[in-house]
C-alpha cells in the first residue's frame, strides 16, 4: 500500500493575505509569524511527523521571500518550488505544478489552515474507496464564513453550499489527496480555484470527504489570525506534532 513517505505533498503558498493587512502588511500569508515562527512551519512540521519526503511549495506573491527563509529542505525534507509569475488560483497553481509532482494520488494543503488529523490514516481511508479525489471534513459551529459539505454515509460528498449560511456543519479542512488525472482535467495556465471550479465538477465522480474531530484553524482574517495565536501556542505547549 502506498505510504506518506511515498507520497508527495503539495503546500499551496501563494496567497497575498489581502484580508490580513491590518495584522500582515507586506508578508505572503504563510510567513505569518506564530511565537517566532511563520505559519508554514506547523504545517512542515506536520509533514515531517507523518513521514512525507517530499513537498511542493506553490508560491506566488513575494515568493522568493519564502524560498529565501526556508531554503532546499526542512530538516530532513527536500523542498522543490513551483512558482507563478502571475496569479493562478489554488487550481491553477497545483496545475502548474503537475511536472514535479512524483505520486499518484498527491497530497494538497491549503497554506492559510490546519487541521489535527493522522495523515496516514487519510491516504489508507483514500485507498480503501473509489476515490478519484478526497478532502478532510471538519464539524463547525458556525459554517457562514466557510460554506459547507454535505457528505452522504459512505463518505460521498453530495453537494457544496456558498458561504452565509448559518449554524452547525461540516465544512472544507483544506487537505486534500487528488489523484493526477483529476489535475490533468485542469487546463494549464489558466487561473483556476480549486475549491470553487475543480471540486464541484467532481460530485458524483469520485469525491469523497473523511469526516474527522481533530481541532481547526484558519488564519485568513484578523479574527482567525487571532485565534491561531492561542491554537498554535497549544500545540507547541503539548509538543502536539503528530496531530
Amino acid at each position: 500500500m502506498v505510504s506518506l513517505a511515498e507520497t508527495t505533498a503539495v503546500i499551496l503558498a501563494g496567497g497575498r493575505g489581502t484580508r490580513l493587512r491590518s495584522v500582515l502588511p507586506y508578508q505572503p500569508k504563510v510567513m505569518a509569524e506564530f511565537h517566532g515562527r511563520p505559519f508554514l512551519a506547523y504545517l512542515l512540521d506536520q509533514l515531517v511527523a507523518g513521514g512525507v519526503q517530499k513537498v511542493v511549495l506553490c508560491t506566488g506573491y513575494r515568493g522568493e521571500e519564502i524560498r529565501t527563509r526556508l531554503g532546499d529542505a526542512y530538516g530532513p525534507m527536500p523542498l522543490t518550488y513551483s512558482h507563478e509569475d502571475e496569479p493562478l488560483g489554488t487550481g491553477g497553481a497545483l496545475r502548474l505544478a503537475l511536472p514535479v509532482l512524483d505520486s499518484d494520488p498527491v497530497m494538497v494543503m491549503n497554506g492559510d489552515s490546519l487541521i489535527e488529523a493522522d495523515l496516514q490514516d487519510f491516504l489508507a481511508w483514500f485507498l480503501g474507496r473509489p476515490a478519484a479525489a478526497a478532502l478532510l471534513l471538519t464539524r463547525v459551529e458556525d459554517t457562514v464564513r466557510f460554506g459547507r459539505v454535505a457528505v452522504a454515509g459512505d463518505g460521498s460528498i453530495t453537494n457544496f453550499q456558498e458561504k452565509g449560511v448559518p449554524g452547525p456543519g461540516w465544512i472544507n479542512a483544506g487537505v486534500y489527496l487528488l489523484k493526477k488525472a483529476v489535475l490533468e482535467l485542469m487546463e494549464p495556465r489558466r487561473f483556476l480555484s480549486l475549491e470553487g471550479d475543480l471540486l464541484p465538477t467532481l460530485v458524483g465522480q469520485g469525491l469523497y470527504g473523511q469526516r474527522v474531530a481533530g481541532k481547526f484553524i484558519d488564519i485568513g482574517t484578523p479574527e482567525s489570525y487571532a485565534e491561531g495565536v492561542e491554537f498554535l501556542r497549544r500545540l507547541r505547549e503539548e509538543a502536539k506534532i503528530h496531530f
